[in-house]
């Protein structure tokens, strides 16, 4: 495996880009200037869990803004978070698995902005 900028291998890097969501794919698209693998995964990684995170706080704000008057809207919206959440996980989880294994894994659209973009 190739060293990076920081002195990291590869490998370790891209799982590293999605240990904290977007926050260290924030960080390590900063702070790697050279290494396309990782800028990739960092890249990804934003595009991923940032939008991801947010639509999830909305959702579970529109829901808690019902809970008072529609307590059917609420549990709905509650679900629906709940669901992202979910799927959240299960893509960090395969992410971080295929950085690991040194795969520049794109998942669709994201992957091709990700790629378009480092």
């Amino acid at each position: 495996m190739a060293k990076t900028g920081m002195g990291l291998e590869e490998n370790i890097a891209g799982l590293l880009c999605y240990v904290l969501t977007w926050l260290t794919g924030i960080v390590f698209l900063v702070l790697e200037k050279d290494n396309k693998f990782v800028r990739f995964h960092a890249m990804q990684s934003i595009a991923t869990f940032l939008p991801l995170s947010i639509i999830a706080v909305v959702i579970s704000m529109i829901g808690s803004a019902f809970f008072w008057g529609f307590g059917g809207l609420w549990m709905i919206f509650s679900l629906i978070s709940m669901l992202i959440w979910i799927l959240a996980v299960i893509l960090w989880l395969i992410l971080m698995f295929k950085a690991y294994q040194g795969e520049m894994y794109k998942l669709p659209i994201v992957g091709d902005f990700a790629e378009g973009h480092i």
